[in-house]
């Protein structure tokens, strides 16, 4: 069975490029260039935002608000470094416990 052989490498060539891009991507990436606006409270952090969204929509209304900004901020700036490198060590390990319950090579 080299499918176990396979499976091992491909997931430590997983976590190596998944770390390696984190790092790049955290090193090269430039936090201050975003958001250069005149406004010092972006509009969707106000109260009036609040309670007309929360007025259309309900309490619900604004947990799925939250969490669709939090998760679309999980792709700029140092926050998508933080993502590669989870995402590449969860591929990774789970790669690596497939091949450990795949039979031994012969």
């Amino acid at each position: 069975m080299r499918l176990r052989r396979i499976l091992r490498f491909a997931s430590v060539a997983v976590l190596a490029f998944g770390v390696g891009a984190a790092a790049c991507i955290y090193a090269l990436v430039d936090e201050s260039a975003g958001d250069a606006t005149a406004y010092p409270v972006p509009p969707h952090a106000t109260k009036l935002y609040a309670r007309q969204l929360q007025e259309f929509g309900g309490k619900a209304a604004l947990v799925f608000d939250d969490l669709n900004r939090w998760f679309s901020g999980l792709w700029h700036g140092r926050a998508l470094a933080g993502t590669i490198l989870a995402l590449s060590v969860a591929v990774s390990l789970g790669a690596f416990l497939v091949s450990r319950i795949l039979p031994p090579d012969e």
